[in-house]
């Protein structure tokens, strides 16, 4: 048996709290854990019901009356046992909804028309597609209004009847002695209606599942962590609620010769040493296909080149990045004979140069080391 936790304790208030107090501390609470903030939050949804039923009953002075009295054992024998759902939740709070949000209406339309669910897709991209963007049509599942009733959950002429429990008030009021107590009506769930006649297409839902292809426009420059969000392709609302929206994020897979940092690109190419010292001109891979560079003489391992605006376009400007190229010079291997017979001279004419400069150096590391 789960053990409810204290109501002062719930609202973060002391026991003397008046009511100003009481209203303050329930609408942080509200704000925060609210469903239409939290989509799709199990452990939100719980803190917003629970923050809900300590105000109903602080905010009654014949209910609080009780429970500081008696605690949830009083209140349980005076016929209260707390929300069934949201639905009972904004029936009971219509008005105070509407000071904290500025909701419109009267309690029941604001508990009918709420916003539907936001739905999420996730989607792959190659490189290419997120650095240049690409148009493509995705297959989502979502909940709709049911065509057949049009949300109404009664077979087409037919009505909603009149909830016989609760007269179509949606509260049920029990005497406790000289208390009180109104809960929300559990036979119609606080809606003050009824349904005798279900439409077959929903079975009395209102709603139903459906497979819709949606045109996606991703724009150039994405990247792994985007989201794009599709107003009103998400989740139909009840009783004529605006849809929710549909998230689309996206996963960019990595390039086996490219790699990105935020509008640059980078990439690595092997040169030969000879290339490197003499110089030379060659044909490179770059976004937009293959471009001519120069290759300095002397070139050192590690030096770079940059292309300007040869990178990623800037999702919000019209900016774009920079390609920038690493030479990597590769050391050959498998010499033929005549190969190393040149590279030896070239040695020994290197090593003249060497051992002059060496010697420059140990002297003047010798010269330091005798003062």
């Amino acid at each position: 048996m789960t053990t409810k936790r204290d109501y002062y304790e719930i609202l973060g208030i002391n026991r003397n709290a008046n009511s100003d107090e009481l209203k303050a501390a329930y609408r942080k609470l509200a704000l925060k854990y609210h469903p239409d903030r939290n989509p799709g939050d199990k452990d939100s949804e719980e803190k917003f019901k629970e923050a809900a039923e300590a105000y109903e009953v602080l905010h009654d002075a014949k209910k609080r009356a009780i429970y500081d009295q008696y605690g949830h054992q009083g209140l349980n024998g005076a016929g209260f046992s707390g929300f069934g759902g949201f639905e009972d939740i904004f029936s009971s709070f219509g008005d105070i909804f509407e000071d904290f949000f500025g909701f419109g209406g009267n309690r029941r339309s604001r508990s009918k028309t709420q916003r539907g669910s936001d739905l999420r897709y996730d989607i792959k991209l190659t490189f290419m597609e997120a650095a240049f963007g690409i148009e493509k049509e995705i297959n989502i599942e979502k909940a709709e209004t049911c065509p057949e009733c049009k949300g109404s959950r009664t077979e087409p002429g037919t009505q909603p009847e009149t909830c016989r429990h609760c007269h179509g008030s949606g509260q049920l009021s029990q005497n406790q002695g000289f208390f009180t107590l109104r809960t929300s009506c559990h036979f119609c769930k606080g809606s003050g209606q009824t349904i005798t006649h279900p439409c077959n297409k929903c079975q009395g839902i209102g709603k139903i599942i459906i497979n819709k292809k949606v045109s996606l426009k991703i724009p150039a420059g994405v990247d792994s962590g985007s989201r794009l969000r599709l107003t009103g392709e998400g989740e139909s609302g009840p009783y004529g609620g605006a849809n929710g929206d549909l998230y689309v994020f996206i996963h960019v897979e990595p390039h086996e010769f490219f790699e990105r940092d935020e509008i640059d690109v980078y990439c690595k190419i092997p040169i030969s040493f000879v290339q490197a010292a003499l110089g030379d001109k060659i044909t490179v891979p770059t976004l937009n296909g293959k471009k001519t560079i120069t290759i300095s003489k002397g070139t050192q391992p590690g030096d770079v080149i940059k292309l300007q605006n040869e990178g990623i376009p800037h999702l919000r400007s019209h900016m774009r990045g920079d390609l920038i190229i690493q030479f990597n010079i590769k050391t050959p291997t498998n010499l033929t004979k005549k190969q190393e017979s040149i590279l030896k001279e070239f040695a020994a004419l290197e090593s003249s140069k060497l051992s002059s400069k060496l010697k420059n150096i140990l002297q003047n590391v010798s010269a330091g080391n005798s003062k």
